[in-house]
């Protein structure tokens, strides 16, 4: 019996010391799409970049945190969260009602619009020019959200491809795979000025977003510590001075 009894309180012990491990790790491992930009994305050195990544990294070193950039793929993104393969999802996250009742979700931290881009070659000027047209989208997004909240376009459409990521329907779309891509305004208008492509954003939207960040419901206090350490940077200026980097200007919504 007492043998039982030690073996137990060393599976006890040892439990106890990898759960310890674990949370003094020292780690903030955050899950992204690795084909975001530019909030999230490889340059030419293969390194994984951007806005997201920037603010991300501050928060980590204020923190006492080493970041962790860690590629998912965003249809499981919650799995991946829910798991604890990651501790965050930051990554140009639409905040929807269903997300916030299914993680815990931070305050907005930019603004966004899911919007349709085309070749700009003149033949589409609106969305009801893509009636009976061919139109992209990636897999478990907002954008897909947006398609599936506008029921007379996406019933006018005539078939919608699902794409893994942005990068390779950019591409379809350009050399004439497709007639359409939705996606969000923030990539598009990066994407299409960085790349020099020959697409252009139709004027109309198909929804206006903002973009937060996704914790697990289990992991409420890494939420709070995050929200509590972005309002510092946004008062003094280290937000703004990051946003102005990647955008041009300061378009971040924190404390807005």
């Amino acid at each position: 019996m007492k043998k039982i009894v030690a073996v137990i309180c060393g599976l006890m012990v040892c439990l106890s010391m990898a759960s310890a491990k674990k949370k003094s790790s020292g780690k903030f491992v955050l899950g992204l799409d690795d084909s975001f930009p530019p909030l999230g994305f490889r340059d030419k050195n293969n390194e994984i970049v951007g806005y997201d990544i920037d603010l991300a990294r501050e928060v980590a070193s204020r923190l006492g945190l080493e970041l962790v950039c860690q590629p998912i793929d965003w249809s499981t993104k919650e799995m991946e969260l829910n798991t604890g393969k990651i501790d965050c999802i930051w990554n140009g996250l639409t905040l929807t009602e269903e997300r916030k009742r299914a993680m815990a979700c931070s305050e907005p931290y930019l603004a966004n619009a899911q919007v349709v881009v085309v070749r700009n070659d003149g033949e589409i000027k609106s969305l009801a020019d893509l009636k009976g047209k061919k139109v992209g989208v990636q897999a478990g997004s907002s954008a897909q959200e947006a398609i599936d909240g506008a029921p007379d376009f996406k019933k006018s459409l005539k078939e919608i491809v699902e794409f893994k990521e942005n990068v390779t329907a950019l591409n379809d779309l350009e050399f004439g795979n497709l007639d359409g891509l939705v996606m969000d305004l923030v990539v598009a208008g990066y994407s299409i000025t960085q790349g020099k492509k020959p697409l252009v954003i139709l004027d109309e939207t198909l929804a206006p977003e903002e973009y937060g960040i996704a914790f697990s419901k289990k992991n409420k206090s890494l939420r709070d510590k995050v929200q509590k350490t972005l309002l510092e940077m946004q008062a003094d200026g280290t937000v703004a001075k990051i946003s102005t980097k990647w955008f041009g200007s300061d378009i971040s919504t924190i404390g807005k």
